[in-house]
């Protein structure tokens, strides 16, 4: 998209149209998909805790992207300022014109945020001790300034398309276009899925040895003081053909989670199944949903309840979660009022499909002259996948992991243009660059961990999307390294 001069008028009044609904968004994104800069908000588990809504849309009036540099690109009268101000001042244009309504998006931000925009000043990633894949090079940040939006809630089986008036007859055509295909969602995955290929092995950024030499360097860092937890995390990269929508219906398929997402421009691509929720703000009240403890589920019931239950009781797990709920009730802290932050659960057990994990809710109430993105920039990234403290975390990650992590560990998410934002972490994401399909997988690591189970827990969490990905590549043995 061409750069965007913000002195002209962004967007007229919207308006709320009731659409035909469908269970899920594949009839509409399968068609949809093809426009420019679509993008899918997925709620591919609308029974978990945070699932509801399916928020679809293309053809932003303005892209804006932040390089790892944190240079700001788009939108010629923003590349002066730092990224979250000038993503504030592109939805500052945003014509506020809109009708009273409980839809969480009426036009505004939707993108990603990599974890690499908030790298702390002065840190430098050393570099790989061994010649690896190619790193991804996706923006720090990509997102659209959208004055429409088809949303689908799943509790009350409605659609609606949300429209400016001058878009909304135009949008309208796309859509009906999506019904009239003669491609049903679930006939359109089996025509089609076998388009997308792995074309040789996964192979991990360190073998087993490596993994657990840097396991010990972190343990000495703890019993030196430096931090209380870790979060360590191991890459495994693919080459691919074929088209990313069906690697993420695949993926889709294998594992369905509350906070999906699907982003897709150029030879890029970021597939995102993430089951935690980083930070929801709406009317001001905030609530962030960090997930510390795993177990991978049973082969049969009661050895997946044994599994739930010793997850449950595990005092090295609620204690890693307990960190990370600290840490973000300071993050939260900075930008909430004054005794506001509070923690309504804490440990509670969610289960998914291939792992239980431990989850806890903190929220709090923004204070005066705060905005959601004030919120997300103080809080980024999220705790959960850093390690406490923060800041020295980050450094002994950048000095030990040898890849860089992308938009893997950062956010997708939306900011709304009355104040509403919802995010994820981006755990359980496939980045795809340059014919090259990357994907982490990772876990927290404190002084009472074990190399062995953590060097597993890595796997037991990724193991479900390699195997969906490799379903249609039965050349293909299994990943190299694990």
């Amino acid at each position: 998209m061409a750069r965007l001069s913000i002195k002209a008028e962004l967007m007229t009044a919207i308006e709320i149209t009731p659409f035909p609904y469908h269970p899920t968004p594949l009839k509409y994104f399968t068609q949809l998909r093809r426009r420019p800069n679509a993008v899918l908000l997925d709620s591919g588990r609308p029974e978990a805790p945070g699932g509801r809504y399916d928020i679809l849309s293309s053809d932003p009036l303005a892209m804006l992207e932040v390089d790892t540099a944190g240079k700001v690109s788009g939108v010629n009268e923003l590349e002066h300022l730092a990224p979250f101000a000038a993503q504030q001042a592109l939805l500052d244009r945003l014509n506020s014109d809109v009708p009273p309504s409980e839809l969480p998006f009426l036009g505004g931000l939707i993108g990603y945020w990599a974890y690499d925009l908030g790298q702390p000043s002065g840190t430098e990633k050393h570099p790989p001790k061994a010649p690896q894949a190619p790193q991804p090079k996706l923006p720090a940040s990509r997102v659209g300034l959208y004055d429409w939006a088809l949303l689908q809630d799943h509790h009350k089986a409605q659609s609606w398309l949300v429209a400016s008036a001058k878009r909304r007859q135009q949008v309208e055509t796309w859509l009906t276009e999506a019904l009239a295909s003669d491609d049903e969602s679930q006939s359109a995955y089996n025509a089609l899925s076998d388009s997308f290929q792995l074309t040789d092995n996964f192979t991990a950024d360190m073998s087993k040895d490596a993994y657990l030499d840097r396991f010990n360097q972190v343990q000495r860092y703890i019993r030196a003081g430096d931090c209380y937890q870790i979060n360590l995390a191991q890459r495994f990269s693919a080459p691919y053909q074929g088209d990313p929508w069906q690697a993420y219906q695949l993926l889709r398929q294998a594992t369905p989670t509350p906070y999906a997402g699907y982003l897709a421009w150029n030879k890029s691509a970021v597939l995102s199944l993430s089951p935690e929720r980083f930070i929801r703000s709406s009317n001001g009240q905030v609530e962030t949903r960090p997930i510390k403890g795993t177990r991978p589920r049973g082969t049969h019931r009661h050895d997946d309840q044994r599994l739930a239950e010793s997850l449950v009781h595990s005092t090295k797990d609620r204690a890693e979660n307990v960190m990370i709920v600290d840490l973000l009730r300071n993050d939260l802290g900075q930008v909430c009022r004054t005794g506001s932050v509070q923690v309504p659960q804490l440990c509670g057990l969610e289960s998914y499909a291939n792992v239980h994990h431990l989850v806890s809710v903190v929220t709090g109430q923004l204070a005066e002259g705060q905005r959601p993105l004030d919120l997300l920039a103080a809080a980024f990234p999220g705790g959960s996948i850093t390690g406490a403290p923060k800041v020295r975390a980050m450094q002994i990650i950048n000095e030990l992991e040898p890849s860089t992590r992308s938009v893997y560990c950062g956010s997708l998410g939306y900011v709304d243009c009355r104040g509403n934002m919802d995010t994820s972490i981006a755990i359980r994401t496939a980045v795809l660059d340059r014919d090259l399909l990357h994907l982490w997988g990772g876990g927290g690591l404190v002084a009472d961990s074990e190399g062995e189970d953590e060097y597993a827990e890595t796997l037991d969490k990724i193991r479900h999307l390699m195997t969906a990905l490799k379903r249609n590549n039965n050349q293909i043995g299994n990943s190299k390294k694990e």
